[in-house]
């Protein structure tokens, strides 16, 4: 057992010491909280196993042979998913994955339905190599919870679609799709000639009270051809080693995939092959522990914004450490973001990055100490409340925004 209270102790003057861009962005006095690094202790079996290459001057190209096995251990044990490492190919991070995998499955021009709001990185993705994009925006009930909404997604596939890139589960919104959902998405898309490339690379972060499912065992029983991107970097904060994993659901999909340039295995790091391979095999104990500490402060921040920011739509995330704020209340226009890190020296995802859908949203990343995150929090009621007090009472939940 590992103590969640590992993750509580990182000071901010010793995080700002790190060189990464979630910490070199912005001018000092700024708290960062938009990119999704954790502000986290690296896992110790990870640790180790860099210190040890690094001592054997172990820094060549990649051999990532035996991430596969790896992986094949870890998603039978996490999501009891009884993958083939014989499907599984390495690239070098999940984006890279997603452009290379498009590249052998359409041509430019061919349609791509996407679920907004979501992940920027998934429309430069399809203006690279020239894809159609095709929203099938998610459905937001009464609450401000979000779903696929399985109308508007076959219509995106009737108009043509011949991949839907799925975020599962979701950035930003954090929703982790249930298998009956999922189920149906595979229906349709057999129906429709549609591949599924899933993006599961915040599957490991599912947190308490919900349960991350995998596609591909989906996929396959059903017959739809597919392929999930899979990494460590998220988890275990590993994205500047740049590796990631797919794993094929179909030999189809899978002969597809053999047209992909060799030379995308070797741009995969050494480091970040040996991390991943670490992570997955010895580096469960610390998930459990992180997953521990993201579900506090989860729950942190709801009491933080009922208490200093209670018109803030905010519905806690199945999965990640990204929260999906709703601040169209707050007066801050289309942006708010603006005004976080004008008036409040917080820095926060733009919600409208994530698509027209996220016009008065921001994306918060909770992964930090409970310290900071209560600090971002007061620095954003501060910017939105810059001459009284907040409203006492809670906002009620706005209803779901039109997607027209």
């Amino acid at each position: 057992m590992i103590d969640p209270a590992i993750f509580e102790r990182p000071a901010s003057s010793d995080l700002a010491q790190r060189r990464s861009t979630k910490w070199t962005m912005y001018p000092p006095d700024v708290l960062p909280a938009f990119i999704a690094e954790l502000d986290v202790p690296l896992a110790e079996p990870i640790a180790r196993t860099l210190h040890e290459a690094i001592e054997r001057s172990d820094t060549g190209y990649a051999n990532p042979s035996a991430l596969a096995d790896a992986f094949a251990v870890f998603a039978n044990a996490r999501y009891g998913w009884r993958v083939e490492p014989a499907a599984c190919f390495a690239v070098p991070d999940v984006m890279v994955g997603v452009v290379e995998t498009l590249r052998v499955l359409i041509e430019p021009g061919d349609g791509v339905a996407i679920n907004t709001p979501v992940y920027p990185p998934f429309f430069s993705a399809l203006d690279e190599i020239g894809a159609r994009r095709i929203e099938a925006p998610l459905a937001r009930d009464v609450t401000g919870a979000y779903d696929l909404d399985l109308e508007t997604l076959e219509a995106a596939f009737a108009r043509g679609a011949r991949v839907f890139l799925l975020c599962n589960p979701h950035n930003p919104v954090g929703r982790a799709f249930s298998a009956t959902t999922l189920a149906a998405v595979a229906e349709l898309a057999k129906r429709y000639d549609v591949a599924v490339l899933s993006d599961e690379i915040h599957a490991p972060l599912a947190l308490a009270g919900a349960r991350a499912v995998p596609f591909v065992p989906i996929a396959e029983r059903v017959g739809t051809r597919a392929l999930a991107l899979v990494s460590a970097s998220k988890a275990w904060n590993l994205a500047g080693l740049k590796c990631a994993l797919g794993v094929a659901a179909d030999s189809d999909t899978a002969r597809a995939l053999a047209r992909m340039p060799k030379e995308v295995r070797y741009r995969v790091g050494h480091l970040g092959a040996l991390a991943a391979i670490a992570a997955f095999t010895e580096g469960v104990p610390w998930l459990d522990a992180l997953c521990a500490h993201l579900d506090r402060n989860r729950r942190l921040l709801g009491e933080l914004l009922a208490a200093q920011l209670p018109s803030v739509g905010y519905v806690p995330p199945d999965a990640t450490y990204l929260a999906w704020l709703d601040c169209a209340t707050l007066a801050l226009g289309d942006d708010p973001a603006k005004a976080f890190l004008r008036e409040g020296r917080v820095a926060v995802s733009p919600g409208t990055d994530f698509g027209t859908l996220g016009a008065g949203f921001v994306r918060l990343n909770f992964g930090t100490t409970p310290t900071l995150l209560r600090e971002i929090v007061a620095r954003m009621a501060r910017a939105a409340y810059p001459v009284g007090n907040p409203p006492t009472s809670p906002r009620m939940p706005s209803p779901p925004r039109s997607s027209a």
